[in-house]
């Protein structure tokens, strides 16, 4: 059963998705993401399918429970993808081709833009979650992109501050806090001349790192093809760099953010990836424990400045 309940005390929904209890977790003897499974073609280079356990669907179900005057419930319409980057079950993001990895920017641009020409698409969230440690299910590299009906409320929450902020100053809120960094410098990680790579003064996770094109644009079908390839490539750099320093494969969230090509928000909006590693050193974890969850209040165990310190000695030459 899957739906969308509204939480009162929080004013913001959330979805139930029961189905999902019923997917694999992590199989070693087989997978259906590679050739020859039968679920997927016998040969692909990139490939996009419906998710087989979809936390939103279309046509949706009916709730389970019908709504009161105090409990709301609507029905969980949506779009789950899958998006396998490579055939190769060992070939993750950081270790593909520059040439391969354009051709997934490519795919995420071209269903960012196909997703929104239904009117009932509000958001579009592209992400990827790596590793057993996130809650992976499937071990093949893949990513997911979802059809939002609604905006989540951290994108909401952003481009709120920031269209307020273009109302008030007349300029872009990113555009002035990267200027401010790049003239800090203690917390860039590089620019490369067409994306800049930071660990941000605001940083959450003790290497988290946001990734911005220094062309000011709002989303994904704002980037030509040109553009997107160094974008790529400042990824899998950043990726890179954390390989490099925990000296072995670990755990991270990948995830877009950026403003819808319609609607009310996002005209202060400046497309940036986000990237939240979850190990705090090769060897330890950094736990979302009781301040972070329960009160939504995140403790960093690190100074921004000296991981952004420690990251730029590790990160890999500018690949052409």
């Amino acid at each position: 059963m899957s739906e969308m309940r509204w939480d009162p005390i929080r004013g913001e929904w959330l979805v139930t998705a029961t189905h999902r209890m019923d997917r694999p977790q992590m199989p070693r003897d087989w997978c259906p993401f590679c050739p020859g499974s039968g679920r997927v073609p016998e040969h692909y280079d990139v490939h996009i399918f419906p998710n087989d356990f979809p936390s939103f669907a279309t046509p949706p179900p009916e709730p389970g429970l019908s709504a009161t005057k105090e409990w709301r419930t609507r029905k969980s319409w949506g779009v789950c993808d899958v998006v396998l980057y490579h055939p190769d079950h060992h070939r993750d993001f950081v270790n593909l081709e520059l040439d391969h990895l354009h051709k997934i920017g490519r795919l995420w641009r071209q269903r960012y833009l196909e997703l929104f020409k239904n009117k009932r698409v509000k958001y579009v969230f592209i992400f990827e979650n790596h590793g057993e440690e996130i809650g992976v299910t499937m071990p093949h590299p893949h990513g997911q992109i979802y059809g939002f009906p609604l905006v989540p409320p951290i994108p909401a929450r952003e481009m709120k501050r920031a269209d307020a902020y273009r109302a008030k100053h007349g300029s872009c809120l990113h555009c002035d806090l990267l200027a401010a960094d790049r003239a800090d410098g203690r917390r860039v990680l590089f620019d490369d001349g067409a994306w800049t790579a930071i660990v941000p003064y605001y940083a959450r996770w003790p290497f988290e790192a946001h990734l911005y094109p220094n062309r000011c644009v709002q989303h994904l079908g704002q980037l030509d093809d040109a553009e997107l390839r160094p974008m790529m490539r400042a990824i899998k750099r950043v990726l890179g760099a954390y390989l490099s320093y925990y000296g072995k494969t670990y755990p991270y969230i990948l995830c877009f953010h950026q403003a819808p090509p319609r609607g009310p928000l996002g005209k202060g909006a400046h497309l940036h990836v986000e990237l939240y590693p979850i190990r705090r050193s090769p060897t330890k974890m950094k736990y979302r424990a009781g301040c972070e969850t329960g009160a939504g209040l995140f403790i960093n165990d690190s100074y921004p400045e000296e991981k952004a310190a420690e990251l730029r000695e590790h990160l890999p030459p500018l690949e052409d």
